[in-house]
Parts: structure tokens; C-alpha cells; sequence
């Protein structure tokens, strides 16, 4: 896989649940990926570097290709390459740490962002359910306070009721009681004759 710097900006890691981050296989496998596409760049680049001062030698391009095979290269071209060579991985290391750092960062901030988004949308909703609860209780008071004090003004009116109904129903069996005895009193008096028996 011939791998850009176009790929290593654009690459998608998945999202480890329950973990903040990525997942760590899939982030060790594209950076194997990259040291071995790099180290592939590097070996052309010293290649190409020792077929470049073959050349300024003077020697034929068609003799410098076998000799770069067949021969190690000589001291001094090796030592040119080797100077720039570390350099340049160190700076390509450095910069692939930086952008993925720059990545992690950015999708670290992402997820608190969001993560931050969905506690202040949870807490206006618990407002919300909250308000809607006391607001619910508050009618439901007094509702049921509206309905005790109806009930407790007909105990009322039922309470007279039964005072004022005993009353009279005393007044009614003490009024044919006395009937009662004032009859038995005349049918006292009079002969047993006069009733008819």
C-alpha cells in the first residue's frame, strides 16, 4: 500500500466504547503502516541520493545502478545520506506525532464538547420534568384541598341534618307518648261498661 500524507491526515480510527480515546490495535496497526511506507521512502531517498553523487562523479548512470546493488556504497556518499537521513525520519516522526496528537486532541475536545452538550441538555430537561412535577403537585393539592373542604362542609350539613332530624323525631315520640298517656288516663277513668266489652 503506497501510503500519502493525504492518508495519514484523513485516517478514521474507531471509537472504543466506554473508553476515551481509540481503539490502541487499530492506531499500532496504521503506524506500523506508516514506518513501514516510511522506511520505504527512506531507502529510495538513499538510493536515489547515492545514484545522484555516482552521477555528479562522473560515473555513467547504467554503472552506478549495479554498483549500488552489487557494492555497498562508498564512505563518503554513505556518510551524506546517513547525516540528512535521521533527520528527516526524525522530523517525519515528529511531524506524524504532532498531527496525530492534533488529532487526538481535537477529537478529546470534540468528545467533552459533546459530552458537555448532553449534561446541560439532561440537566434543562430534569429542570423541565422537575418544574412540570411541582407545577402537577401543586394542582393536585390543591384539588384535593378544594375537595376536602367540600367534604367537610357537607359532614357539616349532614351533622345538622341529624341533629335537627333527632330533634324533631324526639319532639314527635315524646308528642305520641304523651297522646299515649293522656289516653290512658281517660280510658282509666271510664268503666269498663262504657267501653263496650
Amino acid at each position: 500500500m503506497a501510503l500519502t500524507p493525504d492518508d495519514v491526515v484523513t485516517k478514521q480510527f474507531q471509537h472504543v466504547r466506554f473508553k476515551d480515546g481509540f481503539d490502541p490495535d487499530e492506531v499500532d496497526d496504521f503506524l506500523d503502516e506508516i514506518v513501514i511506507e516510511w522506511r520505504k521512502a527512506l531507502e529510495e531517498n538513499v538510493e536515489l541520493k547515492a545514484k545522484l553523487a555516482a552521477y555528479e562523479s562522473g560515473a555513467a548512470p547504467e554503472a552506478a545502478a549495479p554498483a549500488a546493488v552489487e557494492a555497498p556504497v562508498p564512505a563518503p556518499v554513505a556518510e551524506v545520506p546517513a547525516e540528512p537521513a535521521p533527520t528527516g525520519s526524525a522530523t517525519a516522526t515528529a511531524g506524524i506525532i504532532e498531527l496525530a496528537q492534533r488529532l487526538h486532541d481535537e477529537h478529546v475536545a470534540e468528545g467533552e464538547a459533546k459530552r458537555n452538550a448532553l449534561i446541560a441538555e439532561a440537566e434543562t430537561e430534569v429542570a423541565r420534568i422537575r418544574t412540570e412535577a411541582e407545577a402537577k403537585q401543586r394542582e393536585e393539592s390543591a384539588r384535593l384541598e378544594r375537595e376536602r373542604n367540600t367534604l367537610e362542609a357537607r359532614i357539616t350539613e349532614l351533622r345538622n341534618f341529624e341533629r335537627d332530624y333527632r330533634s324533631q323525631l324526639r319532639g314527635y315520640i315524646e308528642g305520641q307518648l304523651r297522646e299515649l298517656d293522656e289516653k290512658s288516663t281517660s280510658t282509666d277513668s271510664t268503666p269498663v261498661s262504657a267501653i263496650g266489652l
